[in-house]
């Protein structure tokens, strides 16, 4: 493994840009612990003149949001012809758009919580308090609204009155154009990470997620201290096996590749429900991915220098 050279491109321009730093510093010192020598380049402007010129052996994307998880640069690096660790261009972007990613899960028979799609013209041309009174009498409340792209939780919010629809709904659309409105599910929030292996795709034990204040939004995610994690899970047995089996169902049907991270939550009848799913996990120090490879007795560098040589193999 020593003799590959590795580009860890992190960084970009998306408003995720420093928790991807931070994911790939921590990947790149755990590769180089794997004796992998690596890189770390951003993902701007000299990005393409260094990939036809350098030409590293592989390259693992630790973007989060935009170009990283669209299938942006996934495209690129398909283009030129660089192997890489991830999802390729087309499923990146199924997953990345969240309201196709649950269509394909509901089609599939699978649970998830209901919703709706509205984009930020719908409320200028049919008024908006008119479109939010039929929102709540279509799902009820509680309603958990979010930007039908992107991550980190940014711009998502938990409404539990109507009146504060309104302000959410201008958070959400904050982000981006177009708000994905679903009912919100109480229970256990977990996430599951999925690793393509030798015999397919297999799940890692569940990580049980509490934020301090019951939403696990931006900073519970990236500040130390403001939420709890479980890895493994405190889930019964049954559980356990149903939320694996969704994440694996997940990665299966939306066509991803090598790594993914299924996030859900478990109500109190014991059903899973299918939230969303990562193609660039986070990989920072409070990331729930090397949490649950850390539960599987696995190491962060060996998991992804084996990932690594899978991308290599791909390309021969």
């Amino acid at each position: 493994m020593s003799d590959r050279w590795v580009a860890v491109l992190s960084g970009g321009l998306s408003h995720e840009r420093e928790v991807s730093l931070r994911s790939g510093r921590r990947l790149s010192a755990a590769l180089r612990s794997a004796d992998v020598t690596v890189t770390e380049w951003d993902a701007d402007g000299r990005l393409l003149d260094r990939l036809q010129h350098e030409r590293p052996d592989a390259v693992v994307i630790a973007l989060h949001g935009g170009e990283g998880e669209n299938g942006a640069i996934q495209s690129i690096l398909d283009m030129l012809g660089v192997p890489y660790v991830g999802t390729d261009p087309r499923a990146c972007r199924r997953a990345w758009d969240k309201p196709t990613a649950k269509a394909e899960i509901a089609r599939a028979g699978l649970t998830t919580p209901d919703w709706v799609v509205l984009p930020h013209s719908t409320f200028r041309e049919l008024g908006a308090q008119a479109v939010l009174d039929a929102l709540v009498a279509k799902l009820g409340l509680p309603l958990m609204l979010k930007p039908d792209q992107g991550g980190s939780a940014l711009g998502a919010r938990v409404v539990r009155e109507a009146a504060e629809l309104p302000s959410a709904m201008v958070g959400a659309l904050s982000y981006g154009d177009t708000v994905l409105v679903e009912q919100f599910i109480e229970g256990t929030e977990v996430a599951i990470g999925v690793l393509d292996g030798t015999g397919g795709p297999e799940a890692l034990p569940a990580v049980r997620i509490e934020a301090a204040d019951g939403v696990y939004d931006y900073a519970a995610r990236y500040t130390a201290g403001l939420t709890s994690y479980q890895a493994p899970a405190e889930l019964d047995a049954e559980t356990a096996t149903r939320a694996g089996e969704l994440a694996v169902a997940a990665h299966r049907l939306l066509g991803l590749r090598d790594v993914s991270r299924t996030d859900a939550i478990v109500d109190r009848h014991g059903t899973v429900h299918f939230l969303e799913v990562n193609v660039s996990p986070g990989l920072t120090e409070t990331s729930l991915l090397p949490m649950a490879i850390d539960a599987a007795d696995r190491s962060l560098g060996t998991t992804f220098a084996e990932l690594i040589e899978r991308a290599i193999a791909r390309r021969h």
